[in-house]
């Protein structure tokens, strides 16, 4: 027993020599240094210059700044003057900082500093988050020509980005669209982009309330579309009355842009588009409007769904005589067992055969959705005039659970 026990403790005693012959013989773990990522500004190209490239920030360790321009697109012997300005590029701004001109052989520029031209000390933290952006110009004695843009900061785009389409209408073979994207302070750059604008043209923009079909007031001005170009950039972040209004507030918004012809002729409407909740889904669902008391006429009502539910309905008729108003309406049951008017249409114009409007409730304020009319018990009749004229039907069609 006692041989056992000798044993047992000269046992304990070895493990203990081997365990502590293991902790002197662990290895300290490698500290690995946190990876520094230095935040990269994108420099974008302007005109047909060509010329392209980056900013990358540096925290250094003595509390300065040093800023590193690369671009491309450069020639050798020019010499291109740079800055930080205020404000995104969009708006425009005075210069808060002057940079080292970018060499034409290299592309590059390299500036250290801690303060603002001013003088006001600036941290790194500071600058990392400035509302500024770069301007890279064409030379010292042409500082008019920008050859290189880009924002930076808190006007840095976060890649979000929704384009809505911009369709011809008072002026044909004028279109494009309005894209917004998304800046990481959560405003937003608006640009819109139209083909087919005439040379030297200046076409004012604008967001309004309601669906374009609807109409309504403007509440946001956008900067005049340059002719020449197509091309109008405005920065978004509150409407007038001073309401933050930001990128996804856009994306929610009821509304529609409107670009026009002139300052003077802003009756005349070159593009427009519904944007926001009213943007079009792409899902749509014909029916036949059948010609019935007036031989030659007939057509169809496309209904077309929105983000939101709502409906943005067009009826489309041939035939119908030059000077024509033909009251329309959604009646309840089929067009056999008939039934009374539950929505009342814009006439379908005799000029155009056409009628649109947007469909959100009933005539007796019964909300109604996209769904809700391909599955509605109803029919659709057209009529001659309003009056007497209601008694001659020029179109009829079942619509909904009625014409699945």
């Amino acid at each position: 027993m006692k041989k056992f026990k000798s044993f047992l403790i000269l046992s304990i005693m070895a493990l203990s020599v081997v365990g502590c012959a293991d902790d002197d013989d662990r290895v300290t773990p490698t500290v690995v240094a946190p990876v520094v990522v230095n935040p990269t500004f994108d420099l974008q190209s302007l005109g047909n210059s060509g010329v392209s490239g980056s900013a990358v920030f540096i925290d250094n360790a003595d509390g300065t700044i040093t800023v590193n321009l690369s671009v491309t697109g450069t020639v050798a012997g020019n010499s291109h003057p740079a800055h930080i300005h205020n404000n995104t590029a969009a708006e425009g701004g005075g210069i808060a900082i002057t940079l080292t001109a970018v060499d034409g052989v290299t592309g590059k520029s390299s500036t250290t500093f801690g303060m603002l031209n001013d003088n006001t000390p600036i941290a790194f933290e500071a600058l990392k988050n400035f509302d500024g952006y770069i301007n890279i110009h064409l030379s010292s004695s042409n500082l008019g020509t920008v050859v290189a843009q880009g924002d930076i900061g808190q006007n840095d785009l976060t890649g979000n980005s929704k384009v809505y389409s911009l369709g011809e209408t008072d002026a044909p073979g004028i279109s494009g669209d309005i894209e917004f994207s998304e800046r990481v302070n959560g405003e937003a750059l608006a640009v819109i982009t139209l083909q087919g604008t005439p040379q030297g043209g200046k076409h004012p923009a604008h967001i309004h309330a309601n669906t374009a079909v609807e109409g309504g007031s403007i509440v946001l001005s956008l900067d005049t579309v340059d002719g020449s170009t197509g091309v109008s950039q405005t920065n978004i972040s509150a409407l007038p009355g001073g309401q933050s209004f930001g990128y996804s507030d856009i994306l929610g918004y009821d509304g529609y842009a409107n670009v026009h012809f002139s300052r003077t002729n802003l009756g005349t409407i070159v593009a427009q588009g519904d944007i926001g909740q009213n943007e079009l889904t792409g899902t749509t669902k014909t029916y036949t409007l059948a010609e019935k008391d007036a031989p030659g006429i007939s057509g169809n009502v496309l209904f077309s769904e929105r983000v939101n539910g709502e409906t943005l309905a067009k009826i489309t008729l041939t035939g119908t005589p030059s000077g024509g108003s033909h009251p329309a309406h959604i009646h309840a049951n089929d067009v056999v067992t008939s039934g009374p008017i539950v929505y009342t249409f814009p006439p379908v114009n005799g000029d155009s055969g056409i009628s649109e409007t947007n469909i959100s409730e009933l005539d007796d304020n019964t909300a109604i959705t996209y769904d809700g009319i391909l599955t509605y018990d109803g029919y659709i009749n057209v009529h001659l005039s309003s009056g007497m004229g209601l008694g001659t039907i020029v179109a009829q069609g079942n619509i909904g659970s009625n014409n699945p």
